[in-house]
């Protein structure tokens, strides 16, 4: 409910920033600094291309999330960006994009840039890029998929909604757990999205699926430009007020809230008898980590 009141009734495109494979021997030695030079990368090419009067000359916004993994689990870097097309001008006005195309600005352009971003902010960061490595990704195009606009704005959130809360696999896709090996559906891209199955040893599985495990505390959904927290009360509502919207204002929704107006569910209401309304009794909080335990005199465990 809150990213649909932040919603422009304009185009929406997606852009999708992949690292080369040859990264993934230093995703997984220095996750947090790839990852976030990924993000940055990805941000700083579309702000420069907006900010250029040949695009836009406005200041965009962004909402991307982070993706590890392909269908297979194998480590697959990327960041799913969901770009308005147009911004905000200096003189605090909304434009509109001028790039009449299912693309939001020209591909080559944004993977030249992508990759020159990118390797800049990892070695700022202090991670230097073996030379084999920097031979191999300087020689080819970066891939920056650009996918058509959005049929609709409220189609945003409806996307949003399956991709920010994803893992590596989810449980549908399990087949089976035997043997010591696991069996899992997957779609091949290849072979235009057909589904197939994968057989992995347990500890091949395992591994597979640790890779996708994030830093402590990384953030995988970042707002930008003028969707970011700290300007969207002035820059978004600058937007909504030209485009004749109602102004965005930060509010709190709970849980319930939610249920009663989107699944249509009274999470208060009895759900053997369907007309008592509960009452709480009693909270109970959760435990973090395993349960402690000393040992007392006579050499028993008693729980803390």
């Amino acid at each position: 409910m809150q990213r649909e009141a932040e919603l422009l009734e304009v185009a929406y495109y997606h852009i999708v920033f992949t690292l080369p494979s040859e990264l993934n021997q230093i995703a997984i030695k220095e996750p947090e600094k790839v990852y976030n030079a990924l993000f940055n990368a990805g941000w700083q090419t579309i702000k420069t291309l907006a900010e250029d009067q040949r695009f836009l000359g406005a200041k965009p916004g962004m909402v991307a999330v982070l993706h590890t993994w392909g269908q297979k689990l194998w480590l697959h870097p990327h960041i799913h960006c969901i770009v308005p097309a147009g911004g905000i001008t200096k003189a605090g006005n909304w434009k509109n994009a001028r790039y009449k195309s299912k693309y939001l600005f020209p591909q080559k352009a944004m993977s030249k840039i992508y990759r020159a971003k990118f390797v800049a902010k990892l070695r700022k960061s202090g991670v230097a890029i073996p030379q084999h490595i920097a031979k191999a990704i300087f020689s080819k195009d970066w891939v920056v998929y650009a996918k058509r606009p959005f049929a609709s704005p409220k189609t945003v959130v409806e996307y949003l909604g399956r991709y920010t809360h994803k893992i590596a696999i989810s449980n549908h896709r399990l087949i089976s757990i035997e043997n010591e090996k696991v069996r899992f559906s997957y779609k091949d891209y290849r072979k235009g999205a057909r589904n197939d199955v994968a057989e992995l040893s347990a500890v091949e599985f395992l591994r597979r699926f640790c890779q996708h495990i994030l830093p402590k505390g990384f953030v995988r959904i970042r707002h930008y430009g003028f969707l970011a927290s700290k300007n969207k009360a002035k820059e978004l509502n600058m937007a909504k007020k030209q485009l004749g919207q109602p102004q965005w204002k930060k509010t709190k929704i709970n849980w319930k809230t939610i249920a009663v107006q989107k699944l249509n569910i009274n999470p208060e209401k009895c759900p053997k008898c369907k007309k008592g309304i509960m009452e709480i009794i009693q909270v109970v909080a959760p435990e973090r980590g395993p349960p402690v335990f000393k040992i007392t005199s006579n050499l028993k465990f008693e729980k803390q």
